[in-house]
Parts: structure tokens; sequence; C-alpha cells
């Protein structure tokens, strides 16, 4: 007489099987077979769809036992009255309409050593455009010698700058107070002594005048040169997830000016714990700061990615520079088609973080200006200058 074979039996078995049937005897009690088929699948079922109940996961967790992973995400912290203070201030600018003027201007903060080796270069760009740009000069080192009348009596009181340490980010903020005391200025660019304009004077003005956003750069970097940077000492204002980098270059709106200049608290936290050599780390302020606040309270309202070129492939502490002979046409021109901002992550994974620049959702070239030129391309730049910012 057949018989089905012992490890066949299940529960379906049993329900079908005849209760009078007669089995021979068998060398192991059917019970334990089925209770081993039932603990097995219990066993799979509780590790695949983890217990609720915290006394169990002492057995069923491959996680341990560790109370939170079984419950809710906890709930939003509490701010401290420093943060609600903050966030008040900055809900109100933010939802306020933006200032409304007759004569709308952009301001350019040339942040500088001493004078400006490209002043000719952007008394051209200047040009023909009176009334619809204000310029300041911030020089740290020594009183700039001026050869174009557009930068005539704009310098501002300075102060030293240190590279790597607050002093520039006050140096930025220094900018900003004195272009923002003119009604009219409307968008504020941030430029160093080494950058030049890759467009016309039209094409910059209407595409910054005509955007809602900020051009911050900001990206997350979970290497040494990003993330590694971070203090505790932050918390629990500034929290790592938060914590972002990006170029110094900025330009923004406004309301964004203005915010920077009401902030007190996260700056204060740059300042006292983003600094070289601390804990052993070496944080640069001004590459982190407006990253990381502009990501923390208005994140949809910055573009991610600057309007300045730099171009790091060479993996150094500073960026590629140009000299004379790199300045040719096609170079500019190169630059200026560049239509996808890039990243790469400073761990061993080198991650390469890539997205289309969108102006007001239309992808559109990256880049306004460019930097770091030497002093020596200014000749071979005012030959070119018609020929690439021509759009």
């Amino acid at each position: 007489m057949k018989t089905s074979h012992p490890w066949r039996v299940g529960m379906g078995d049993m329900q079908i099987l005849p209760g009078a049937r007669h089995r021979p005897p068998m060398k192991r009690p059917m019970w334990i077979i089925v209770l081993i088929s039932l603990v097995t699948v219990f066993l799979i079922c509780a590790y695949m769809y983890p217990p609720q109940s915290s006394a169990a996961c002492y057995i069923f967790s491959s996680k341990g036992c560790e109370i939170s992973y079984w419950l809710p995400p906890a709930p939003a912290r509490e701010y401290t009255d420093e943060e609600l203070a903050s966030h008040v201030v900055i809900k109100d600018i933010l939802n306020r309409p933006p200032i409304q003027s007759q004569n709308s201007k952009l301001a350019f903060m040339f942040l500088t050593r001493g004078s400006l080796p490209f002043e000719k270069l952007w008394d051209k760009f200047f040009h023909g455009h009176e009334g619809k740009f204000s310029v300041y000069v911030h020089s740290s080192k020594e009183q700039p010698v001026h050869v174009s009348s557009y930068f005539v009596d704009r310098d501002i009181r300075s102060d030293q700058v240190i590279w790597g340490k607050i002093s520039m980010v006050d140096a930025e903020r220094r900018l900003l107070a004195n272009a923002l005391q003119d009604i009219d200025n409307q968008h504020f660019v941030l430029l160093s002594d080494s950058c030049v304009p890759l467009h016309n004077f039209d094409y910059i003005y209407d595409y910054l005048m005509h955007t809602n956003i900020s051009y911050v750069d900001c990206f997350q970097d979970p290497g040494p040169h990003g993330n590694g940077r971070y203090s505790e000492h932050m918390l629990p204002e500034i929290e790592k997830k938060d914590f972002r980098k990006g170029a110094q270059w900025f330009s923004m709106k406004r309301q964004h000016a203005v915010i920077a200049m009401a902030d007190n608290l996260y700056y204060s936290k740059f300042r006292d714990y983003c600094k070289p050599a601390l804990e052993g780390r070496n944080c640069i302020a001004d590459e982190h700061y407006l990253p990381t606040f502009f990501h923390m309270i208005d994140p949809g309202g910055v573009a991610n990615w600057s309007v300045t070129h730099v171009d790091w492939s060479e993996r150094k502490w500073h960026p590629k520079s140009y000299r004379a002979q790199d300045i040719t046409e096609e170079l500019l021109k190169n630059i200026t088609s560049i239509d996808v901002s890039v990243h790469v992550t400073s761990d061993e994974k080198r991650e390469v973080q890539k997205w289309p620049c969108l102006w007001n959702g239309v992808k559109r070239p990256c880049y306004l200006f460019a930097r770091k030129f030497y002093p020596e391309a200014l000749d071979n730049l005012l030959h070119h200058f018609s020929n690439y910012t021509a759009n």
C-alpha cells in the first residue's frame, strides 16, 4: 500500500486525511514534525514582518532590541527660545511680498585683496547700462587703485580676511549690509577679484531679475571635506543631516539677503564651531554657513548651484586657474554652454552628483560668471569679449 512521505504533511494535509484511517507506526511522532514546521514558518514570518512589541524584539529582531525601531517616528523636537524667535523673523520676511522698485538694480559685490585686475573688462561690461547696477568693493589688504569710473568711490569699510575663517563670512555680510541700504538693489552677486562675466549685461540682468530664487551652491557631501567637518557642538540647532557644502560665490534675491543679515543664531554656531584645526578637522565657514542655513530655512528657494563657474577637476585645494595662453574663444564658449551642475563627494566613493540647471523650470546654461583667471589674461579676455558674450 502506498503511503505519502511524512515530510509532505502540512496543515492542509491534516485537514483532508481521514480521521479513522489506520497508519503504520512511524519512526518519529507526527506531532513533532508538525510542531517544527509551525515554528519554522513562525520564525520566517517574524523575521519578514517584525513584531511591534518591544518585549519580542529580544527574540525576533535581527537589529537587536532597539525600542525606537519599533515605535513611530519621534515627534519633532521642541525649538529653543532662540530658534523660535529666529524662525518667526525668517518666516515673516519670506511671506512678505518683494519690495517694488521703479528702478531695480543688480548689486555687484567684489570681495578682493586690493586692486581689481579686471576693472577694464568690467568697465566694458557695465558701459551703457548706467542706472541698472551698483558696485561695492571690499578690499581686505590694501587700498585699491581704480581705473574705471564705475568703481571710483565704491569702496566700503573693509577688514582683514583670513582664508578658512569666519572673517570671510563677515566680509560677505559687510558687503550685503552696504548694498541693502539702496532700496533699488533687488539682486546681490558676490564676486572675487579673479571673476569675469560670461555674458553681456542685458542677458545677466534679465536672468537674475526675472527669477524668484537665489543661486546658492548647496549639496550633501558625506566625506571628510563635507560632513566630516561637522561638530556636534552645533546641536541642537544644526543637526549633521542638515549640514551642507557649497562654493561661497552666491547670487541672491533681496529677501534672502535680508534674512542672511538678520541671522545671528546659526551664524554664531559657525563662528564658534567651524574653523581650521578645531577638534582635529579643518572646517571652512564660507563653504558651509550659507549652504546649511538656506537648506534649513528655505530649501525650495535656492537653486543648489552657483552661477559662477569654478573648475575643481584638478582636485587640489584651489581651483584650476587660467593664464593668458589658456584664453580662447573655444574655452569661453565651452564654459558658457554647460547646462548641468556637477558635484563630487570627498569620500572614497567619489560619487558624482548631477542635476540640470533650471531657470524658471526651463533648462538653460548654468553660468553667468567664471573664475579663476590670472591678471595676465586681461588683454585676451578684452579681445574675445564681444564674441563670447554675444547671445
